[in-house]
């Protein structure tokens, strides 16, 4: 009777029994946390710095990248925390500098930002030691870290009111904060560079609108920051395949706005030196995209007035493509011709410069197709009263593929030369250009003395014409003038006569 009353009773839930137990559970767990974690001694010490940290990171990552992230007191050495928990303290660290140093008070501010200096060596010496782990946090907290303290819009103090690399010997402006933005340089390379990282993952975070970013920073008047960038942005181009595309559409567009629109761009020259690199590794046959690249935004880089600060890089670019494809020599120098400068003789000897270059790699056929144009232009060069550019049009000759190909081509190149050496020899001001006239002439000689006294005939011909010609235009001048001459004494009589009268009413 008694166990028929005792059933009848309610029983405790089952629910109710596995709550209790998971409580007594998590009290034991607390009470004997010491056992599992090596720094949870300095519980009773973290400042009010750990609890901001601690906001910033559940601000800035998603709850399924925090997961499982325990904060660790930023303050630490890598030294003296277990390998498990040095993945936190690197994101602690990196945390602690995104914060911005407090302007307002100076003594704080030093404080702040030497404290912000030292974490970053730190954080720099560890990634380069090679024990670092990249996990999704940290791949977000390195980019986070490096778009807070890179990414800025310069003042407009940072950019000259004329075209850019005009003057040449202008001294460059330099970042009166680039101490630590070197560091972070430093920092961001090295992580780029290390070879575990996983660029599946990391490509989420380095996306487009990161790349794009960090295109703007070339910019910077600072030759030391544009350098970093350079090697930063050609280790991305490297690791991360699938943003390739991406990086030279916006590299073109970059060229496009300078070429067309601003001429004014202090990183043109350390792009064309990451293309250089570029577009030596481009397999052959090349795409067409890579020669729309050469057609569209290379040879229209010949035109801006500040050439001078990249030619180099332009030509070296141009060089590499002419030798992953020799018929692009034709398009090359067609467009040299299109944008040859007319006033600016600095300019007219990289042209020169630049069109030996890749007559040092044309083939014959593609020779034949340009050279009438190009040697009336040489021609023209040869009678430039800037003797510079006079000497070096003539230093072609001294070229011996460049002679070679001039030799193989004499009956119609002589033609074309020899008008401007004889103008040479009779009027040009400067000495040096008379003697490497003289020189120029007993070269043709030698070549073909024949060919040479059939252009000389041919140009007395032509001068002995010309002659005659001004001759009848100075006879009929005078039988004009003879003519005209008659007007006076008639004018002179008309007002004597009386008018005639008109018979019909008007």
């Amino acid at each position: 009777m008694i166990k028929q009353i005792l059933r009848k009773l309610p029983r405790k839930s089952q629910k109710s029994d596995l709550l209790d137990s998971a409580g007594n559970d998590s009290d034991n767990h607390a009470s004997n946390s010491d056992d599992g974690v090596q720094c949870t001694n300095f519980g009773n010490k973290i400042s009010s710095r750990l609890r901001v940290v601690k906001r910033v990171s559940s601000a800035v990552f998603p709850a399924s990248i925090m997961a499982g992230v325990e904060a660790v007191e930023p303050n630490l050495s890598f030294n003296n925390v277990s390998n498990p928990q040095k993945p936190n303290l690197f994101i602690s660290k990196l945390n602690l500098c995104c914060e911005a140093c407090n302007s307002s008070d100076p003594d704080k501010g030093t404080a702040e930002q030497d404290l912000k200096r030292r974490t970053l060596i730190e954080l720099v010496d560890f990634v380069s030691s090679g024990s670092a782990k990249f996990n999704e946090a940290a791949i977000a907290a390195m980019c986070k870290m490096c778009a807070i303290n890179l990414f800025r819009v310069f003042p407009p103090k940072y950019r000259s009111n004329t075209a850019s690399g005009e003057a040449d010997d202008e001294e460059p402006m330099f970042d009166p904060a680039w101490s630590s933005l070197q560091l972070v340089y430093d920092l961001f390379l090295q992580f780029i560079s290390y070879s575990s990282l996983d660029a599946k993952v990391a490509k989420k975070y380095i996306d487009q609108p990161f790349i794009l970013r960090l295109l703007d920073l070339f910019e910077s008047e600072d030759p030391r920051e544009r350098d970093c960038l350079k090697t930063i942005l050609h280790r991305i181009y490297g690791k991360f395949t699938v943003h390739r595309p991406f990086v030279r559409k916006a590299v073109s567009n970059i060229i496009y706005t300078f070429v067309f629109e601003t001429e004014r761009h202090n990183g043109i020259a350390e792009l064309l030196e990451i293309f250089g690199s570029i577009i030596s590794g481009f397999a052959v046959p090349l795409k067409e995209e890579h020669k729309m690249f050469l057609c569209r935004v290379l040879i229209p880089l010949h035109k801006p007035k500040s050439l001078g600060v990249y030619h180099q890089q332009l030509t070296y670019c141009v060089v590499q493509f002419i030798d992953k494809d020799p018929k692009l020599a034709n398009s090359v120098i067609t467009g040299l011709l299109k944008y040859w400068p007319v006033t600016n003789s600095q300019k007219e000897l990289m042209f020169i410069s630049e069109s030996e270059e890749i007559l040092e790699m044309i083939s014959m056929t593609e020779f034949q197709k340009i050279m009438v144009p190009l040697f009336q232009r040489i021609a023209c060069c040869l009678n430039s009263f800037h003797y510079q550019v006079a000497e070096r049009a003539h230093m072609l000759w001294n070229n011996e593929h460049i002679l070679n190909l001039i030799k193989h081509n004499r009956q119609v190149i002589f033609p074309l030369i020899f008008p401007a050496l004889e103008r040479n020899s009779r009027n040009h001001w400067h000495q040096t250009v008379l003697n490497l006239t003289k020189n120029t002439r007993k070269m043709l000689s030698e070549i073909d003395d024949e060919l040479t006294l059939a252009c000389e005939r041919k140009l007395e011909e032509e001068n002995s014409q010309s002659n005659e010609a001004s001759e009848k235009r100075k006879l009929t001048w005078e039988r004009l003038e003879l003519a005209a001459g008659f007007e006076p004494a008639a004018a002179n009589l008309v007002p004597t006569l009386k008018p005639a009268t008109c018979s019909v009413a008007c």
